[in-house]
């Protein structure tokens, strides 16, 4: 193995991976910096949720290395790989992944208390993100009474409100129309530069595209220089945009 360079916090090589035996990446390599706001960009099924399953930890490469801050998350056991999920990272899944039983601050302060925090100090953390999105108001109410949109923020409020040092993000606002969209997107990005937190952000959409630092192109699961991807639609109801790292 050879060690990746100091100054990326997630460095990927030759990531190779199938699903029930049809290819999902094939070769991809990337480095992300500390503090970065990356852009995996590609249409539906370019392989984007699957690598950030494997730069997460959430699944082992059939092939590749993944490390995080030169340690190498591939060689890691399942144990070890929850422990650095649960420690490190921040996941937004594209529907909310949200616990029924708890209210909006149990929910959001989660993270927190399996690390254990003192309830205090979670609840703390808690709210300050769901002012900060707006929800602040639902701290006591249980996700099922809330509509799609709140749900969604309260999923992006735990990913914040944990401190990670890396957020991934897969479609987060897939489910949102465009005021909430861009209300949770200008939230997680300014927060995560305010806090030095880097985020690995999967998108179809040129326009979320736009708002980070770089972009990474994937098409039928291998990096590319240029994807097109759909941006607003013109009067016309047709537009195309152009990427390229």
């Amino acid at each position: 193995m050879v060690a990746p360079p100091d100054n990326d916090v997630i460095w990927a090589r030759s990531l190779q991976h199938s699903h029930n035996g049809s290819p999902a990446l094939g070769g991809v390599s990337l480095g992300i910096r500390d503090g970065e706001i990356l852009a995996v960009t590609g249409p539906r099924g370019s392989g984007k949720t699957t690598l950030l399953h494997c730069l997460s930890g959430q699944l082992v490469p059939q092939q590749g290395e993944v490390w995080f801050n030169s340690v190498p998350v591939h060689t890691m056991g399942p144990r070890l790989r929850e422990r650095l999920r649960r420690d490190k990272f921040g996941w937004i899944a594209p529907e909310p992944q949200l616990v029924p039983e708890l209210t909006t601050w149990e929910n959001t302060a989660l993270p927190l208390l399996l690390r254990g925090c003192s309830h205090r100090e979670a609840k703390k953390a808690a709210m300050e993100w769901l002012e900060r999105l707006d929800i602040g108001m639902c701290a006591r109410k249980r996700p099922h009474t809330l509509p799609q949109s709140q749900r969604q923020r309260i999923a992006v409020a735990r990913a914040l409100a944990a401190a990670p040092a890396v957020i991934f993000a897969d479609e987060p606002t897939a489910t949102l129309h465009r005021t909430d969209r861009a209300h949770v997107l200008r939230t997680l990005t300014s927060a995560a530069r305010s806090h030095g937190i880097t985020v690995v952000l999967a998108t179809h959409d040129a326009e979320i595209a736009a708002l980070a630092d770089r972009v990474v192109p994937l098409l039928d699961g291998r990096r590319v220089a240029t994807v097109a991807l759909p941006a607003e639609a013109d009067t016309e109801g047709r537009a195309a945009c152009s990427l390229s790292v």
